[in-house]
C-alpha cells in the first residue's frame, strides 16, 4: 500500500497481547495500534483482536507469522500513530 495510514494507539499492559490481527482477512497485523480507516487489506472495521506471537504461530499463515514477527516495537505508539506504515 503506497499511501500513509493513520493509527489509533492501543495501550497494552505488561503481559497482555499487543499484536492485533484482522479476523476478517487474517492477513494484517499491527503492534499496539489499529488503523483508523479499518483494515488496509480487506476494509473491515472493528475486526481486530489481540493475540500473542506464540498464538499466531499456532494458527497463522506463513505470511501473517512473518508480518507479526516483523511488526515494529510499540515503545512509543502515540508518537508515531499517524505516520507508521502497515506491516506488509
Amino acid at each position: 500500500m503506497n499511501q500513509s495510514l493513520s493509527f489509533w494507539p492501543v495501550e497494552c499492559s505488561e503481559g497482555e497481547p499487543d499484536l492485533f490481527v484482522c479476523l476478517d482477512c487474517l492477513d494484517e497485523v499491527f503492534r499496539a495500534k489499529l488503523p483508523v480507516e479499518g483494515c488496509p487489506g480487506c476494509g473491515a472495521i472493528g475486526a481486530f483482536e489481540p493475540f500473542e506471537l506464540t498464538a499466531i504461530k499456532d494458527w497463522g499463515t506463513e505470511s501473517l507469522i512473518q508480518k507479526a514477527e516483523q511488526a515494529p516495537s510499540a515503545s512509543h505508539p502515540a508518537q508515531d500513530a499517524s505516520s507508521d506504515q502497515p506491516v506488509s
